[in-house]
């Protein structure tokens, strides 16, 4: 289990603390994914997805029908993604996803954080070149049935790149294109996920001090906080050191 386990996991956990947020940012994807595929989840994998999250964050049923509901109506709020790219303390790279419904606000917003922190926001293209796009799915250990070993061979053959876990908790990596494949062969094994998402995973890593760190780590955190941003991204090398200081 390596530091990029830990961190994801610490990560994700801090995220979900922050339940008003995680709701919001559901609600969110859900609204697109209905908007692009239709209410029923039983023909829209990515609202199959979004309700497999709300239920791993803890979502109230309700809440999440209320969302679908809201977002097949006539008078659904219209959504756009967006990205934004940027430097922090120490040169660090930060790739920002947005769901918004005013641009104009969301960009006055990551530039105001990106300057309050010392960072900058650079042209949109010029850093994505740092991150890979891969699917995460987040599994509870206990949801595993099989021999471990055939577990891996599954998902293995279904796309998986990379499978880390301890005794709580599964990852699964795969390729942006297998996202599809390998949601698909844990339904028809019948493994309940967590959650399952696309994300960046940086391909270089930049090593920082421990002020640039704590530094930057505030500057995500705000990030974090705007209720227009979904996701934030990094390529820090975080040590043992600084990932304790979490």
């Amino acid at each position: 289990m390596g530091r990029a386990f830990e961190y994801r996991k610490a990560s994700k956990m801090a995220r979900w603390d922050k339940m008003a947020k995680t709701f919001s940012k559901i609600g969110k994807d859900i609204a697109l994914a209905v908007k692009a595929g239709g209410p029923d989840p039983d023909s829209n994998p990515a609202l199959r997805r979004c309700i497999q999250n709300a239920k791993g964050a803890n979502m109230p049923k309700d809440n999440v029908d209320r969302a679908i509901k809201k977002a097949s109506g006539a008078d659904a709020e219209q959504y756009e993604e967006t990205t934004y790219e940027g430097y922090g303390q120490g040169g660090v790279a930060f790739f920002i996803e947005c769901t918004t419904n005013n641009p104009t606000r969301t960009v006055a917003n990551v530039r105001a954080i990106f300057n309050k922190f010392d960072g900058n926001l650079g042209k949109n293209g010029e850093l994505a070149f740092i991150f890979d796009r891969k699917g995460i799915f987040t599994l509870d250990r206990s949801v595993i049935s099989m021999e471990w070993d055939d577990f891996e061979m599954e998902m293995i053959d279904a796309g998986a790149e990379d499978i880390e876990g301890d005794e709580t908790e599964v990852l699964i990596t795969t390729a942006f294109e297998d996202f599809g494949a390998l949601s698909h062969k844990l339904e028809e094994l019948g493994i309940e996920v967590k959650s399952a998402e696309l994300e960046r995973i940086a391909n270089i890593s930049k090593e920082v001090t421990m002020e640039q760190f704590k530094a930057n780590m505030k500057m995500l955190e705000r990030f974090e906080q705007d209720d227009d941003v979904q996701n934030v991204y990094h390529n820090m090398d975080i040590t043992q050191e600084q990932l304790e200081q979490m």
